[in-house]
C-alpha cells in the first residue's frame, strides 16, 4: 500500500523498485519535470549561451565521430588526423586532406554527415525561435499597454463629449 513515512499513499507511486514499467502518472509526472526544466533553461538562453549550445553540439559530434572513426579505420592516421576529419566534416566543410579508407570508417563519415547537417541546424532554428518568441511577447506586452493607454485616452474624451452635450 502507501508508504506513511512519506505522506504518500498511491500504491502506484510506492511500489516495489525495479518493476518493468512505470505508470501513467509517473512518466507524465516525469515528462512534466523535464519540461518545465527546459523551460528554465530556455528562458535564461543568451546569444553567448546560444552560440555555446551550437558549438557544443557540433565538438561533441566531432569528438565522437573522431574516436570511432580512429577505432575502425585504420588508414585514417593519428587521433589528431580523425579529430580533424571529423571538425572538417561535421562543419561540412570537407578538405579532403583526411579522408577515412575503409567501409567502416566511411559509413561513420555519412553519419557525422548527416549528424552535421541536420543536428546543428536544428539546435540553431530552436535558438532562433526561442529569440523569435521572446520577441513577439515583448512587443505583445507593449501593444497591450499601448492598447490601454488608447482606451483610457478614449473614455477620457468620451466623459468630456458627454459632459459638454449635457450642459
Amino acid at each position: 500500500m502507501g508508504d506513511d513515512r512519506r505522506g504518500v499513499t498511491d500504491p502506484g507511486l510506492t511500489e516495489a523498485p525495479g518493476r518493468a514499467e512505470a505508470s501513467p502518472r509517473e512518466s507524465f509526472s516525469v515528462r512534466r519535470t523535464l519540461e518545465d526544466r527546459l523551460q528554465r533553461r530556455i528562458e535564461k538562453l543568451t546569444i553567448i549561451r546560444a552560440v555555446r549550445m551550437v558549438a557544443v553540439i557540433a565538438l561533441s559530434l566531432a569528438v565522437i565521430a573522431a574516436i570511432v572513426e580512429w577505432a575502425v579505420d585504420p588508414g585514417i592516421g593519428s587521433f589528431r588526423d580523425s579529430l580533424w576529419w571529423a571538425i572538417v566534416t561535421v562543419t561540412t566543410v570537407g578538405y579532403g586532406d583526411v579522408v577515412p579508407t575503409s567501409s567502416a570508417g566511411r559509413i561513420v563519415g555519412a553519419l557525422l554527415m548527416l549528424a552535421g547537417v541536420s543536428a546543428i541546424p536544428i539546435a540553431t532554428s530552436l535558438v532562433v525561435s526561442v529569440f523569435i518568441s521572446r520577441l513577439q511577447s515583448q512587443q505583445h506586452a507593449q501593444d497591450a499597454e499601448e492598447r490601454k493607454d488608447l482606451i483610457e485616452r478614449l473614455d477620457r474624451i468620451e466623459q468630456a463629449i458627454l459632459s459638454r452635450e449635457a450642459r
